[in-house]
């Protein structure tokens, strides 16, 4: 492994307006990575490895990131590392329950890895907020030493793809739902968690995926 001071691979963390971007860059940097924080689209076109972070509502999301659209499924589609992070993973997914009962209709999602984000539901308080077991379901570079870890969530909606190979690591709050998420090809990754809080099981998932941009 690389030293924690030698920048290993170009990442670049996508400004749209709602993302925790000193966190999430502190991290990445921790984790060996150049980072540039980058508010322009055309800044994907050259990125070795891209994070796509968020906080907030889904339609919102959505919204600030249109310019993006268009460039991330192309990265998508080339092979490109990506990694979305609590709700950059939920914009990963096709559309969500958020944007319906916000009132904003059917808000598409980027459609990387098809599938809804559902509400919680019972009585279990919401949001989600606080540290969970990560259960590693199948194997993918990012979750490498995590098994069984704990990760920090902050979220009142989860993810459910239609493929549940696309399911890599589940954790559980009154019902079992994915933490970590992959498309079919396995290039594009979403954590329902924040690495950047999780302490050193965030920072070993974030080495994963700077070890998987350069490999």
């Amino acid at each position: 492994m690389e030293s924690e001071d030698t920048p290993v691979a170009d990442v670049v963390v996508l400004d749209y307006g709602l993302g925790n971007l000193r966190s999430v860059t502190r991290g990445l940097e921790r984790a060996g990575a150049a980072v540039r924080i980058e508010d322009d689209p055309a800044a994907i076109e050259t990125a070795a490895g891209i994070v796509l972070p968020g906080v907030g509502a889904f339609g919102d999301g959505m919204a600030n990131a249109g310019p993006f659209r268009e460039p991330l499924v192309t990265a998508a589609e080339d092979g490109r590392p990506i990694l979305g992070i609590c709700l950059g993973m939920q914009m990963l997914l096709t559309t969500s329950e958020e944007a319906d009962r916000a009132g904003q209709g059917d808000v598409e999602g980027l459609s990387i890895v098809p599938g809804r984000n559902l509400k919680f539901r019972g009585d279990r308080k919401i949001p989600h907020m606080g540290w969970n077991e990560l259960d590693v379901r199948r194997d993918h570079p990012v979750v490498a030493g995590i098994d069984g870890e704990y990760a920090y969530f902050v979220h009142s909606y989860y993810a459910d793809p239609d493929d549940p190979e696309a399911v890599i690591a589940t954790t559980e709050y009154g019902v079992e739902f994915p933490a970590v998420i992959a498309n079919e090809a396995g290039n594009v990754i979403g954590t329902q968690f924040h690495p950047e809080k999780s302490g050193e099981t965030g920072l070993r998932l974030l080495r994963n995926f700077v070890e998987f941009i350069e490999s």
